[in-house]
């Protein structure tokens, strides 16, 4: 029987080959560790990342396939399309971080708890104040109604959660960071485990082998330093 390796004892950037993750449950690859900023930056390098609930051991995982949005492959369909010619809404980055990933961890319709913990909330709040998390928000005049967050590093960008208030506002908010990202030489958003939502979307699977050959060079390219910050119009 398989069994997935304590990181207790490792190093901070130390993670077991993702190649010996399980396949059931896909991709849980080790417990335990801590959230410190080196551990997470090194997971993240390595097409690892922690998720879990609040009361349950630190879970990392690294799926295989992997659900990647191209920059420029984020569908909007026809009536999406039409919605944004007439939207006045704007969007920016890094402006409200903290709000984004908390309204990310709030209630959801079908399901009970999250998995945005509180010591979740803290360790990425530290890595927004460290250059490597950030946050794109969706508004309506001073109102917060949508966001996407996520690390970058390199030319990497792994996306973690996104949340909407109004309709159209979490695509919308994908649709902008996907033209961020495109302008700043990041060739796809890592959507982590696909899904049919995230498929109709425009998003594509990669096996794991593909896709980590792919992050090792992304992220050994140097990270942007022009992130936008003005609200933006569509």
């Amino acid at each position: 029987m398989t069994r997935i390796q304590s990181l207790d004892a490792l190093a901070p950037s130390a993670f077991p080959d993702p190649a010996t993750a399980l396949t059931d449950p896909n991709g849980l690859l080790a417990f335990g560790g801590d959230l410190s900023p080196q551990r997470l930056v090194a997971a993240y390098s390595r097409g690892i990342f922690p998720w879990y609930s609040e009361g349950d051991p630190l879970l990392w995982w690294s799926p295989d396939p992997r659900c990647v949005f191209d920059t420029d492959g984020v569908h909007l369909s026809h009536s999406l399309a039409k919605f944004l010619r007439h939207c006045r809404w704007t969007w920016s980055m890094d402006r409200a971080f903290d709000a984004v990933m908390r309204a990310c961890a709030g209630p959801r319709a079908g399901q009970s708890g999250t998995w945005i913990t509180s010591d979740m909330l803290t360790a990425y709040t530290n890595l927004h104040l460290l250059g490597y998390a950030h946050s794109l928000e969706m508004w309506d005049g001073n109102e917060l109604i949508g966001g996407i967050y996520g690390i970058a590093i390199g030319r990497m960008f792994s996306a973690e959660s996104m949340f909407s208030l109004r309709s159209n506002a979490s695509k919308l908010a994908l649709h902008a960071l996907a033209r961020v990202l495109r302008e700043r030489g990041f060739p796809w958003i890592d959507a982590q485990v696909p899904n049919p939502h995230l498929l109709r979307m425009g998003a594509r699977t990669l096996p794991r082998r593909q896709f980590l050959e792919e992050l090792a060079h992304v992220v050994a390219q140097p990270a942007p330093r022009d992130w936008p910050r003005t609200r933006t119009p569509f």
